[in-house]
């Protein structure tokens, strides 16, 4: 099932890298994060290519058609984020688990996934910033409006550097660098956890926010609101990979994880079904699900399996099946 098309940002917007930076420079407040831009980017550093910010609104989700199987090919991989430039013929996006208020805390102590991204490409703050500065309603740094979806997408971002956050005592960082342990961390712990990538390597971002902090069990609405966003972002992201490659057949990929289940208290089973749902939806083509451990794949396939059900539904069918299975929120995991 393939998005109807034509799809077409409320605005776009093309940002020399090199001038976005020199205009509009990072603020990073927190001693460990100035370090590491010191390392990656220091004064007078070049900053290459062009970078394309769009901004999408809510797109209504094509309830009555049939879903079918649940691919898209689907890659489970106990892993990160790798970043990888895509090969020819194909347009490769990565999540960013997004504040409603695109970026928000880039610049503070906490380095959760979206401040971690934020950190290895620092033009997305330049980003916000200057978005910030024009003040143009259609371009407003918000991934949510006025209670629905507004997906950004960032097409051509300089990553600088790699950051290493897993548990290592023999590298100064005995419980990681992961949120709140990034600022108890020494600034030289941090910078030996860093290693800058030369040359910097490009990535697409896509940025959308999960549903926030519910209670006791999932609603309807609840549900379906997580499915639009996820389909709105991904649906976003092909037009978006049409229009760069200018080629309709172009492969779309996009490389996510458990988004809203850590600090949101999302349900890992039933994030990751909708995720499924929606890239389906979408008509994406690839979708690597990157669980970080081994233990993070079960959820995953129990949704798989879950969704093996409900193949010969309609998708608002499937919908409404999936709340009768009365998933629970959980809670935040303080990061």
């Amino acid at each position: 099932m393939v998005a109807p098309e034509p799809f077409t940002p409320l605005a776009r917007i093309t940002f020399a890298a090199e001038a976005l930076l020199a205009e509009h420079p990072p603020r990073f407040r927190h001693r460990n994060k100035q370090a590491i831009l010191e390392r990656i980017a220091p004064p007078g550093s070049a900053h290459r290519g062009e970078i394309v910010v769009s901004r999408w609104s809510q797109r209504l989700l094509p309830l009555a058609q049939r879903w079918g199987a649940a691919t898209p090919w689907i890659d489970l991989r106990p892993d990160t984020f790798p970043y990888d430039e895509a090969p020819a013929g194909r347009v490769a996006w990565t999540l960013n688990f997004a504040h409603s208020s695109l970026f928000i805390a880039y610049g503070g102590p906490l380095f959760a996934q979206d401040e971690m991204q934020v950190m290895e490409h620092p033009a997305l703050a330049s980003v916000r910033e200057a978005l910030q500065a024009r003040d143009d309603p259609r371009l407003r740094p918000l991934t949510r409006e006025h209670g629905v979806a507004t997906p950004v997408l960032l097409r051509g971002v300089e990553r600088r550097c790699a950051i290493a956050t897993d548990v290592d005592p023999d590298a100064d960082r005995p419980h990681g660098l992961y949120g709140n342990a990034f600022a108890r961390a020494s600034a030289a712990a941090v910078l030996r956890a860093t290693r800058p990538l030369e040359p910097p390597t490009l990535s697409n971002i896509l940025a959308i926010e999960a549903p926030e902090a519910g209670f006791g069990r999932y609603t309807l609405e609840q549900i379906h609101d997580a499915l639009s966003t996820a389909y709105t972002g991904f649906a976003a992201a092909r037009a978006e990979s049409i229009d760069a490659a200018g080629d309709p057949e172009v492969e779309v990929e996009i490389h996510s994880g458990h988004w809203g289940t850590g600090a949101y208290g999302g349900h890992r089973v039933l994030m990751a079904m909708l995720q499924f749902l929606a890239a389906k939806a979408a008509g994406i083509d690839r979708f690597v699900f990157h669980t970080v451990t081994v233990a993070a794949l079960e959820p995953c396939r129990e949704a798989l399996t879950r969704l093996a059900g409900l193949e010969a539904r309609p998708l608002g069918e499937a919908i409404e099946a999936i709340e009768a299975m009365g998933f629970l929120w959980g809670v935040s995991d303080g990061n």
